[in-house]
């Protein structure tokens, strides 16, 4: 008998234990942490590309990104309205990952957005993929995170997004941004299509 409740006991919390932590975590969680709000997406399927485009849409001077793969077209053309309305933008971008067929960086590039593109071919200090995803905006927030830019990290993929209100951290992602932009390439298109 005790035997029995003692598998039973077991058996349930087992089975609590696997529903509890089966679960996917679902929408932003918002934390404070010290002078820096943070909040949270994860995919698939969390609302990372939409947190994306509201930021995007929200800034008023400029937008620096580094992306190593940026596919997603809603996110593309909140990046081309931003520029249409008179917000800088600047990008980063990893030599190969621009010229995929599918990358909107010709997208950026006809409309007259400035593009870096790393590493430097053709040198030998630089070696490696320019795997960075993150962007800064007006000086105040950063998003960061394994999420790049791509229709695949929304549905698809498990990634991570983070949002994060600190200008201290800005600045801090600011000046590497613009370290990688004064030694990229221009970005020149190899061939056109893909849209």
């Amino acid at each position: 008998m005790i035997r029995k409740i003692f598998l039973i006991f077991f058996g349930a919390v087992f089975f609590v234990s696997l529903f509890s932590c089966s679960s996917k975590p679902s929408g932003a969680k918002t934390l404070q942490i010290n002078n820096a709000l943070v909040s949270v997406y994860f995919s698939p399927n969390g609302g990372a590309s939409d947190a994306i485009i509201r930021q995007i849409n929200n800034a008023h001077s400029f937008i620096d990104i580094a992306m190593y793969a940026f596919t997603s077209r809603p996110i593309g053309q909140a990046v081309i309205d931003a520029y249409k309305r008179g917000v800088k933008v600047r990008l980063v971008m990893d030599v190969h990952e621009a010229n995929t067929r599918f990358s909107r960086a010709r997208f950026f590039y006809r409309a007259g957005i400035p593009i870096k593109t790393l590493p430097v071919e053709e040198t030998r200090f630089v070696k490696g993929l320019m795997h960075n995803k993150f962007a800064v905006i007006d000086g105040k927030e950063v998003i960061t995170g394994s999420y790049n830019w791509t229709a695949s990290a929304e549905k698809l993929n498990y990634e991570n997004l983070l949002i994060i209100k600190s200008p201290q951290l800005a600045d801090i992602y600011e000046k590497y941004f613009n370290w990688m932009y004064s030694i990229g390439n221009d970005f020149k298109p190899k061939e056109e299509g893909g849209f």
